[in-house]
């Protein structure tokens, strides 16, 4: 089965949306707590934002002798206990099995304070806001701890920000904490792994090297501005004796790759939501190239625009002037298709096969490209609409009948063009860092600092 991906393309991705969510800390000198493992790729990424430091709150789950992941509380370091003595009751938990149980885990506890810390000392969070972080919260036991951690340490204030929890997440642990940010709270919550592409568990040299990346000159407060895009400079690309298109290619320094841009029924080389996307792109390092499809007056011509045969002609064209240009040479190739523009990519990368890295489809009609879906061995995105429905199964169809890795990531409460606040700003980051998987050099992202193992995706199988 396919599976529909709703939410985020990894920890680092949710931690870039939950950073812009909490913008307004920026002035109250801020601390980032993560919890590990999985809030320290979030926390990283918040931490970079907000321009504050980065460090971890060490907590751990207090699990039922009877069933371990069924949490019964938290201890957290500093000595704080956290146990929910209803439940203590109602599962007959004798005091001696939870005294096991919490030895158990404190030992686990210290043994990841020296791991992670060494010798170092916590940062300060006396008369500061404390922003703890996770990747998600599902009963809140282990967040509760750990605030009354920061709390305990002097923290004027303490907020928890998550990026997923149940409906009903900000409320229920309202009383625990100042302010509560999650940012999605969807119906049908069955666990927080569920609304990310990649959620594999990280490892502790994983999380160690975030932080020490996080300590060294040059990290969260130097880093938390984006460099600007490069400038545009126009390309003319021959598609054909006498056939000439026009284009806009846009080459980061050291670019990672190059990804080219099909357009829509109806759309151009400028179109602003194409180019809001390769912004993003080039931002991550990444090259692109927009370019007309169709010259002006084959573009009054409905039937060529839709002619996706053609319109993979003249992607495959572009490709081939890619290849040969001495600045572009060498760059790893991935395509970006929107509506019709998307079934033009998948036709051409199914007839260059493994000479382009990876496509990502923006609201397209990958069903158009027919037959030639079995062929395409290209890692395959179809990001689509939540409110666009008919368009959403048309792509789950499609996805059924790809072969290669692919994925289905729908954007919630958008319609075709993604106008809705938010909305682009979504697709622009599950595009990015799907490319960046899959052409960026082993998935690193763009401040060169390894995502790890839950950053290379699975492949769903229909």
């Amino acid at each position: 089965m396919v599976e529909r991906l709703a939410l985020f393309a990894d920890r680092r991705d949710a931690g870039r949306r939950l950073g812009e969510a909490l913008g307004r800390f920026r002035d109250e000198d801020p601390v980032v707590l993560a919890l590990p493992r999985g809030g320290v790729p979030v926390g990283y990424e918040v931490a970079r934002a907000l321009g504050a430091p980065l460090d971890i709150v060490l907590v751990r789950k207090l699990g039922s002798p009877f069933n371990p992941e069924y949490g019964i509380g938290a201890i957290a370091e500093g000595g704080i206990r956290f146990v929910r003595e209803d439940d203590v009751e109602l599962t007959g938990i004798r005091p001696a099995e939870l005294e096991e149980v919490v030895a158990r885990e404190t030992a686990e506890l210290e043994r990841r304070q020296h791991l992670y810390r060494g010798e170092r000392e916590p940062l300060p969070v006396e008369g500061r806001t404390a922003i703890l972080v996770d990747d998600g919260v599902a009963t809140g036991g282990t967040a509760v701890a750990a605030g009354q951690a920061l709390k305990a340490r002097g923290a004027r204030q303490v907020v928890f920000a998550v990026p997923v929890g149940p409906p009903g997440t900000e409320a229920r642990l309202g009383e625990a904490f100042d302010e509560v940010v999650c940012l999605e709270q969807p119906y049908g919550f069955f666990g927080i792994g569920q609304f990310y592409v990649s959620f594999e568990q990280l490892g502790d040299d994983e999380v160690t090297a975030l932080l020490e990346a996080e300590r060294e000159p040059g990290s969260s407060r130097e880093a938390a501005a984006d460099p600007p895009p490069p400038s545009e400079q126009p390309v003319e690309i021959e598609a054909a004796p006498g056939l000439r298109l026009s284009g806009d290619l846009c080459l980061p320094e050291g670019a990672r790759a190059l990804i080219l841009f099909a357009h829509g029924s109806g759309s151009s080389r400028l179109s602003p939501r194409n180019r809001e996307v390769a912004g993003s792109l080039n931002r991550a390092g990444l090259a692109t190239l927009l370019f007309d499809l169709l010259t002006d007056e084959e573009a009054q011509d409905r039937a060529k625009v839709f002619d996706v045969e053609l319109l993979a002609d003249r992607l495959a064209a572009a490709t081939r002037w890619a290849a040969g240009e001495p600045s572009l040479r060498g760059l790893p190739l991935g395509y970006f298709g929107a509506s019709t523009g998307a079934a033009a990519a998948l036709l051409a990368a199914a007839r260059l096969g493994d000479e382009i890295g990876a496509v990502v489809s923006r609201g397209g009609r990958p069903d158009l490209a027919g037959a030639a879906l079995e062929r395409v061995v290209s890692p395959t995105l179809l990001i689509v609409g939540g409110a666009d429905w008919q368009v959403l199964e048309l792509n789950e169809e499609a996805a059924r009948a790809l072969h290669c890795e692919r994925e289905v990531a729908i954007v919630p409460g958008a319609t075709h063009l993604f106008e809705e606040p938010g909305a682009l700003e979504r697709v622009a980051a599950l595009a990015r860092d799907w490319l960046l998987r899959h052409l960026g050099g082993a998935g690193a992202p763009a401040d060169g600092i390894s995502p790890g193992r839950g950053a290379r995706g699975r492949a769903r199988r229909s």
